[in-house]
């Protein structure tokens, strides 16, 4: 089973919040295809053109990240969001690696809207996943380290019914056990937003999200479930068994 959703106090203080998720089964993982590295490639380039001189405080998607952050209380720039540190270091150094099909089809999304998108392998993941405030119980890896930590008390985290959090801060960095691999069959896939526009924003990228892992991740078995979350709908469940 996948599952994943805001709790009721979350919404409470973000009661704008928009998500996109896909839960996907049967998925291919992989280097990233040529035709894809194309696209991703030409996709930096274009959001390098179209950002120009603005700063990216001034980018609507992200100042509202800012701002949700703050909420929180989470200086937005010492821990800045996905989408925001995607777009400071292409703005900065000019691309954007390529680290894997699913890594960057999500990203290339991810900075054509400013908004962060997440991949989540689930191999490692227990019951419902749910966007919450910490106890501080909680247990995190950091993405590429072994230590284990604990969030901050209030911190939002996305965690599963043991206690093991995939993302901290929110959209800041996920965890080591949930990032997508090589190996990666079965993920929850996210996109958020809390601008004024969000939702035509999530709705668009939530297509091409799914068209994009159709045309370049998909296999004969690939099942994809797709919703966008808000308060009045705050969780999508899959009984799909995973193959």
């Amino acid at each position: 089973m996948m599952s994943f959703g805001y709790s009721a106090d979350l919404l409470a203080r973000y009661p704008q919040v928009v998500g996109g998720v896909i839960l996907a089964h049967g998925l291919r993982n992989g280097p990233t295809p040529e035709k894809l590295r194309d696209a991703y490639l030409n996709e930096q380039q274009a959001v390098i053109q179209r950002i120009g001189k603005t700063p990216l405080s001034q980018l609507p998607s992200l100042a509202a990240w800012r701002t949700a952050f703050r909420g929180f209380g989470v200086e937005p720039t010492q821990y800045r969001s996905a989408a925001e540190a995607l777009l400071r270091r292409l703005t900065k150094k000019g691309d954007i690696p390529c680290i894997n099909t699913m890594v960057d089809i999500g990203n290339l999304v991810s900075i054509r809207y400013g908004l962060p998108v997440a991949v989540f392998d689930i191999q490692s993941i227990t019951g419902k996943v749910t966007v919450h405030f910490a106890d501080g119980s909680e247990r995190y890896v950091l993405l590429g380290a072994d230590e284990v930590e604990h969030p901050e008390v209030d911190e939002v985290v996305f965690s599963d019914e043991q206690g093991l959090v995939i993302a901290r801060r929110w959209c800041w960095r996920q965890s080591e056990p949930s990032a997508a691999q090589e190996s990666t069959t079965s993920a929850i896939i996210t996109i958020e937003a809390h601008h004024a526009e969000g939702r035509a924003d999530i709705e668009q990228a939530l297509a091409e999200l799914q068209e994009l892992l159709r045309t370049y991740a998909a296999g004969d078995e690939t099942r994809l479930t797709a919703t966008i979350l808000d308060a009045s709908h705050p969780r999508i469940t899959d009984e799909a068994n995973e193959e």
